[in-house]
């Protein structure tokens, strides 16, 4: 279960990066340059970019999101629009990245060169992207967030309660440093973890000593149960409190029930007898491609794991297309359209659960918001309807590509 150890350490790098002074530096400093109205637009395009190149949604959005989530809520905006904004550009880069496991899993199930799938997703994945980025900027043109309380009050209390300097921002920087050299998600975290307890020492010793005064023990205290802070304000004590490990234990519960169900209804193959009692009677384009979303749908919710889901729309779906005169490619990109990124779109797949409890919004608060990830797959059959570069070929061909 590769999942697992990411998520105990998702928990402890927002814990450390919170207790360490990270996140209320980067909340400061956020409220002080960033334009509120361009705040959704700026926060889904940052997220995409640092997506892109760490090549993992999760890491992005245990990071720089938890940190715009804080922004976003001083700023007087509404939890399940900054959540749709951090998900959409963190899925939109998880996407189309190369280093994203997403992205050479569905390549290589459908037998289909990683850059070539990449590729033939933008004709989906750029008009979906473009609406997201637009629909985020007119809100934040046209709307009047009202902030709870004053943001100068919100800075002066997170001043008094943190030291708040450039210095803690060496964190999060040699962060980036580590996923623009592609090091590995988990190794990321762990040194990202490590960075932040360091910089509890050195930069925040007064939090250190009020959750207690034997160091070791404040830091077993901060990764593995919850951990609050008196700020002087009742907003900002929830603001930067943090679960730890024991937080996050609730998630992984639920993604091992999630997995274990979707596992015995793979392993038993009713779910692959179900689909292709329908897929016989499948021969146009539009069908096909309908169809493919729909099934992606189908087993992110019976699964509970985009890369399940992934496994077994490439087995089930590949003849099909084939035996159609239909590029594997098409379904390559249909997979990713409908699977990888609208996993954290349903409660209790892995993917809705953890960004879920990492963001601290829950599934259903933030679903009408992540424009990209829902308009992916509306995209996708569009264009299969359009007809546009989806061709057929002869029998003997349609292995290729």
């Amino acid at each position: 279960m590769p999942a697992i150890p990411v998520l105990l350490s998702i928990a402890t790098v927002s814990a450390s990066w919170m207790m360490s002074g990270v996140v209320p530096t980067l909340i400061v400093y956020g409220l002080e340059i960033l334009n509120p109205m361009l705040f959704l637009f700026l926060t889904c395009s940052i997220c995409a970019i640092v997506s892109v190149l760490s090549g993992t949604s999760w890491t992005t959005i245990a990071t720089i999101g938890v940190a715009f989530i804080g922004i976003g809520s001083v700023m007087g905006y509404e939890p399940g629009w900054i959540a749709g904004a951090i998900i959409s550009g963190a899925y939109f880069g998880d996407k189309v990245s190369p280093l994203s496991d997403s992205t050479v899993l569905a390549s290589t199930s459908c037998g289909v060169e990683m850059f070539t799938h990449i590729k033939y997703m933008m004709i989906t994945t750029v008009p979906s992207m473009t609406i997201s980025l637009l629909v985020f900027l007119a809100y934040g043109l046209f709307s009047s967030p009202q902030p709870m309380i004053e943001q100068h009050d919100i800075i002066v209390h997170l001043q008094s309660t943190f030291n708040i300097s450039p210095w803690p921002l060496l964190i999060p920087l040699i962060t980036c440093t580590l996923i623009i050299f592609r090091v590995k998600p988990l190794m990321t975290l762990i040194i990202s973890t490590s960075l932040g307890i360091i910089g509890m020492f050195i930069f925040q010793p007064q939090i250190v000593a009020s959750i207690d005064n034997n160091g070791f023990l404040a830091v077993i205290k901060v990764l593995f149960t919850s951990t609050s802070i008196d700020t002087g304000d009742e907003m900002l004590n929830s603001l930067v409190a943090t679960g730890g490990m024991e937080g996050m234990m609730p998630t992984i519960y639920l993604v091992l029930c999630a997995m274990t169900f979707g596992g015995m209804l793979l392993g038993s193959g009713m779910i692959a007898a179900i689909t292709k009692a329908f897929t016989r009677r499948l021969h146009s384009i539009r069908s096909i491609v309908t169809a493919t979303v729909g099934s992606g749908l189908f087993f992110n919710a019976c699964t509970g794991d985009q890369y399940l889901s992934i496994i077994l729309g490439g087995n089930v779906y590949k003849k099909l297309y084939r035996d159609n005169g239909l590029e594997t490619r098409l379904l390559s990109r249909t997979l990713e359209d409908s699977v990888s990124v609208t996993s954290v779109l349903i409660p209790w797949n892995s993917c809705g659960v953890t960004q879920a409890t990492v963001l601290g919004v829950a599934t259903l608060t933030y679903l009408p918001y992540c424009i990209f990830n829902y308009l992916s797959p509306i995209m996708s059959i569009i264009v299969a309807y359009i007809g546009y570069k989806i061709v057929r070929q002869p029998q003997e061909d349609s292995t290729a590509n």
